[in-house]
Parts: C-alpha cells; structure tokens; sequence
C-alpha cells in the first residue's frame, strides 16, 4: 500500500489524458472504424476544432449607419408625435414646418390663434422628450432645433445601439466568435469578419432587416363585418375626408391565402388598405420573447409568437379591456400582417401569421427579439477570405509550432538528459489538453490563437527550467536526491504561480478589451497556463516519483 497514492496520481493523470486525447481526435457521433485510421484521426482533428476567419475563410464586411437618416426619422417623429398630440388637446395648429438638411434638424408649429405658447409646449413635453432641442418663439409659432453637440452624441448613440443588436443577431444567427468593431468614432463605420459562414447572403438580410413591431387600432365603419379595407390608398384616403390627419395611418394589408382580394403587380400578393389609429398602442420596445412556431408540426407553415414585457403588458390589458368587439392590426414595419378580432381582455401575448417558411419565420424572430435597428445600414466594403489563405495561415501555423517544439524538445534532452524526457511528456501533454479544452469550451482558434499555443509552450518550457534549476541547487547544496526533488518542486512552484497570474491577469485584461482574433490569443494563452501547472507541476512531480519508487537507491539524477 505504500505507492497507493503514486498510483492515485497516475490514474488521475491517465484519465486526463485520455479524456484531452478522445476531444481532440475522437469522432463526435457513433464511432466506426474508419474513424481511427489515420485519415479518420485527420478528419476527426479538422471537424473538432473550429477555425476563424484567419485560417478558415468566410465574410468581411465593412457597414455604415446611416447616422443622417436617424436624425431625420426623430425630427420626423418628435412632430408627427407633436401634432397628435395638440389634436387630443384641441388646440388649432395653423401651419408645421421640418427642417432635414445640411446638418440643420428642426421643427416648426404655428398656432391657428392666440392660444397661449406656454400651453402648447407643456402639452408638447408630457408626451416626448424635447430637453435636448433648443427651444424658441416668435409669435404664435414655436420651433425646436437641435444642437451640433447634440447631433454628434445621438449619433455616437445611434451607431452603439446599431452595434449591440448587430451583435445580438449575429450571435443568435450562430456564428462563431465573429469580430464585430467600430472603425472610427466619427464615421459611423463597423467592420464585421464572419468566419466560416456559407450564407453571407442571408446574414446580411438579417443584419439589415426591420423589425418595427407595433400594434394598432383598426378604424372600422360602422357594424364592420369583417374588418373595413379600402381597394386604394386612395379610397382608404377618401374616407377620412381627402384628409389624413395626424392621429390616423393608412396602411396596406396583405392577406397571403385570400386569393380574391385585389393583388399588387410588384409582389404578386393581394393587397388592400386599412385605416389605424395612430401612436400605436404597444410597439417593438416593450417585446420580451419572440419565437417562430409551426403550426403543422415542422412540415412548413410557421407563425411568429410574441410576448410583452410586464408594463407592456399591463398597457395592452388596459386597452383591450376597453376596447372588446374591436379590430387590433399586427403591424410589421408599416405593413398590417393580421387584423385581430378582440373578443375579450388580453394581456402579455400575441402572434404573427401568414405562412412563413422555417428560415424566414426564425430570421423574423430574432429581429424582433433584437429590437428595430435605430437606422439603416449601407454595406462600403464586401470581401471574402477563400480557403487556399486559410490553408497557408494553417500549414504556417502549424509548421511553426511544430519547428519551436522540436527545437524545444532537442534542448530539453540535451541539456537535462534524463529529466528532459520528463519534461517533452509534459510539453506534449500541456498542448493536447490546451487543445482539448479549446473544444470543450467550442472556441474559435485563430491566427493569433495559434500564438497563444506557441507562447504557452514557452512558458511551460520555462516552468520546467526554473523547477530543475532549482533540483540542480539543491543537489550541489548536498541533499539527497528525493528531498532535492521535493524541495526544488516546492521552492519553484512559488515563482511559476507569480509568473503565471501576472501573465493571466494581463491575457483577462485582452480579453475583455479586445476584438475577435485577439480575444482568441488571450484564451488560448490563459488555458495553457491553467493546465500548465496541471502537467509542470503534478505530471512532472509524478513522473519523478514513479523514478524514485522504481530506482530507491539511484546513485545519481540524470538532470
């Protein structure tokens, strides 16, 4: 029983190892044995660890947010907001005027009569929020402008937000650790890098998509049975008098299975046009969940199921507690997807349906959980990075790693002979367990990834010197060799724990500041130090035991 806890160790060991060893070049399904012929260990590696942009290929995109047109639609909506607004409280607006060019963003409201122009902007800020505007009056007419300092802080804001839903929806999407960055402050430029995607394509569509949830009351003529549409614009326009005033929207309808309706010519779907009331009653801000739904078990024919975040749910349940024996129009960017009949109170939920296909009822989804993208975007640059560059950047990574261990491995026999086989173990080791844990936690190696592995070999390489430096002291002090062992191993693994929280300190710190490919440097680099003092250290310490256990009365240590 006297080497119980040797052989503790080295099950220990042999599990890890086994375990680094099946992650790395083991199958991801069943087994067979074409899996573990040396063609199958190759497929095996190349399918186990994921690749970035650098070594695999895929899309670089470089996006500009239409900072501009941002501007104009909150110019655009402040005073839709604001007409709405002075209707509900009767007071008579003459004229309007807004102002959208040459960097010049403001809005004008003459009154009809002397109505006091206190009255109007007290009106005017219990709905939206003008505290940013500078406001002035001349007359019966006050205008809000909009600052220069400003403008360049909501566009700054504008382009943040347009970043985090970028993200939030590529993530979704599934792509693997993306690099998605602002370029310049200024430019509102955002340089995305996809790696291994085979659909560009769709995820540009799904970058770019609109998501403007809103729902709506439908104004119906009297008795409506079903739902009132109007043919035409036009005649939808008509019935409101030739006039659309603030408070009203007309927007088209389409019904996809109705094949009696009127059909647009451009899209080849039926289409109509309904009058809503407008602000809507609950927008795309107060969403919590979307998912896509089939409603045929997967055979095709999805719907979108959506639910509300508490306020606005409690906002909804008010409304349609009010309004019960009404029309509710599911409005997705300005267009009525379904008119609802309300037949009782509803509070926290709804649906979207119209035969969607698998994708685009999932792409629908996650733009709808992301949120509405604050502006559009425009695409200034599209390049795809081809597989033979991955091959290069692989073939040159893998051969330098290859160069630095054998150099590595010819220095370690040759200057502590014996003890340096102990060492190459643990080297080889520490890279097959890096790697391994790289898959378990499915990271993206990259270009600098690959240096990351190349510097932990380094710093195991230092490990191993600084704890047989250490023995070599101790054994000139007089010592014998099995206290030398355990005193040069304690004394050393002072110093490898110093060396390697510093350096670990300093690779969280990339990590959290960084981009993509050096995110990836950073997490190779801390994985092999963690398991560093795992194989350095315990595997090292082990081997030189089992030595000891072996040879009680060794003359001398090869070292």
């Amino acid at each position: 029983m006297k080497n119980t806890g040797l052989w503790i160790r080295t099950g220990i060991i042999l599990a890890i190892t086994l375990a680094g060893f099946y992650l790395v070049f083991g199958p991801r399904r069943m087994p067979n044995s074409s899996d573990f012929t040396w063609q199958g260990i190759k497929n095996n590696l190349a399918s186990n660890i994921t690749l970035g942009l650098d070594l695999k290929g895929g899309s670089h995109l470089v996006m500009r947010v239409k900072t501009d047109d941002y501007l104009k639609k909150l110019t655009e909506n402040n005073m839709q907001a604001a007409l709405s607004t002075l209707q509900d409280a009767k007071l008579n607006v003459a004229s309007s005027q807004i102002t959208t060019e040459n960097g010049n963003y403001s809005m004008s409201i003459t009154m009809a009569d002397g109505t006091n122009l206190q009255d109007v902007v007290d009106a005017i800020k219990k709905k939206i929020d003008v505290a940013q505007w500078t406001e002035s009056r001349s007359g019966n007419t006050v205008t809000w402008s909009l600052p220069g300092a400003t403008q360049n802080a909501l566009k700054d804001q504008a382009v943040e937000q347009a970043l985090k839903i970028i993200e939030s929806r590529i993530n979704a999407f599934g792509v693997k650790e993306p690099t998605l960055q602002r370029m310049s402050k200024s430019s509102g430029q955002i340089l995305l890098q996809m790696p291994g995607v085979e659909d560009p394509e769709r995820v540009k569509k799904l970058i770019g998509a609109d998501s403007n949830l809103a729902l709506m009351k439908i104004v119906s003529a009297p008795n409506p049975s079903p739902v009132t549409t109007y043919p035409t614009e036009e005649a939808a326009k008509q019935s409101l008098g030739g006039v659309v005033p603030p408070n009203r929207k007309i927007l088209p309808f389409t019904e996809r299975d109705d094949a009696s309706k009127p059909v647009d010519p451009a899209n080849k779907k039926p289409t109509q046009f309904v009058v809503v009331e407008y602000p809507a009653v609950v927008d795309g801000s107060e969403l919590r969940d979307a998912a896509a739904v089939s409603r045929t078990g997967g055979q095709g024919d999805y719907q979108i199921s959506f639910s509300f975040k508490p306020a606005g749910a409690q906002k909804f349940g008010e409304w349609t507690g009010k309004n019960i024996n009404n029309y509710m129009a599911v409005v997705l960017n300005d267009e009525v997807k379904s008119a609802a009949f309300i037949k009782s109170q509803i509070f926290d939920s709804g649906e979207i349906s119209g035969k969607f296909t698998k994708a685009t009822a999932e792409d629908l989804a996650l733009t709808l959980k992301s949120g509405a993208l604050p502006a559009q975007i425009e695409y200034e640059e599209e390049r795809t990075v081809g597989p033979s560059l991955g091959a290069d950047s692989i073939r040159a990574g893998v051969e330098a790693s290859l160069g630095g261990l054998a150099f590595v491995i010819v220095f370690m026999l040759f200057y502590y002979r014996g003890s340096g086989i102990n060492a190459v173990v643990a080297l080889i080791l520490n890279m097959i367990l890096t790697v391994a844990a790289l898959v378990t936690i499915k990271s993206t190696l990259t270009l600098p990834g690959i240096a990351g592995l190349i510097l932990g070999i380094g710093m195991a390489v230092d490990s191993n010197v600084l704890i047989f430096e250490r023995i070599r002291e101790e054994l000139r002090l007089g010592l014998e060799i099995p206290k030398a062992i355990s005193v040069g191993f304690d004394i050393a693994f002072i110093t490898i724990i110093d060396t390697h929280i510093t350096t670990i300190i300093s690779s969280v710190i990339l990590y959290m500041f960084g981009s993509g490919p050096i995110k990836g440097f950073a997490v190779t680099l801390i994985l092999g130090l963690l398991i560093n003092l795992f194989t350095a250290v315990f595997v090292s310490k082990t081997i030189f035991r089992w030595e000891m256990s072996l040879r009680p009365n060794m003359p001398r240590l090869s070292i």
